[in-house]
Formats: structure tokens, sequence, C-alpha cells
């Protein structure tokens, strides 16, 4: 289990922290270290973060040829509200909730993509995501 926010650099987590969106020059290292991640793991990982762009999801593509994506989909409303709810303790303030949903493409009709309703029980996400995994490396 791979989480994305640890491979920020300490520049990424300050601006983040004053509510400041990350530029795709800031993203592009962040995705060479997560893609590096991928590549060290032939065996499979799996890796949390906000590949945001079709071309940041063909960045880690290109380090994992077989990467698959899990599309959490939930509305603008419900992101804003489990950002709020987190408090202070995280880096990612609710102020950026929108530019994330203005900079999102979604990835949708990509191949090797599951999108899935965020706002469902865990457990059910769980499931879905393992059947769909075991399906497709079967």
């Amino acid at each position: 289990m791979i989480e994305g926010d640890d491979f920020h650099s300490n520049k990424s987590k300050r601006l983040m922290r004053s509510g400041v969106p990350l530029t795709d020059e800031l993203r592009a290292g962040w995705l060479e270290s997560l893609g590096g991640e991928l590549a060290a793991r032939p065996g499979g990982a799996v890796v949390t973060c906000s590949a945001l762009k079709r071309a940041y999801r063909d960045v880690l593509r290109r380090h994992a040829p077989d990467l698959r994506f899990v599309f959490l989909e939930l509305s603008y409303e419900e992101a804003l509200r489990r950002v709020t709810a987190r408090g202070r303790t995280h880096l990612f303030p609710p102020s950026l909730v929108r530019s994330q949903f203005t900079t999102l493409e979604s990835p949708v009709g990509e191949p090797d993509v599951l999108r899935v309703d965020a706002t469902r029980p865990l457990p059910e996400l769980v499931d879905r995501v393992a059947s769909w995994v075991s399906r497709e490396f079967a």
C-alpha cells in the first residue's frame, strides 16, 4: 500500500497546506516518484492518489504498463463535506476541493478503469474492486 501524499515534495506540502493548488510542474516529480514505486513492485501494489488528468495517469502507466485505476466518483459537495470533516489533520484543506474538480479529467472510458460510487459502503466497494481485479488477472 502506497499513500501518494507521502511522496509530495516539502514545497508542495507547504503550498497545499496554504491552500495553493499544485501545478502540473509541481506534480511532475511526484508522479515520477509514484511511478518509480510502482515499477519497483512488479508483483503489484495499491497506490492512493489523485491522478486527476489523463496525462498524469499516463505517466503512471508508463512505469507500470499493466496498471489498473479505480475511480472513486463522488460529487463536489460530498468531497467538500469529507475534506471538511477531516479538520486540520490533513495537509489538504477544503479550499482546494474546487481546484481538484476543475482539474479533473474523468478516466471513465479509458482502458483498465473501474468507476465506483464512492458514497457506497466500504465493504461493498472492497468487494466490487476485489472482484474486478480478480477477473482482470484471472
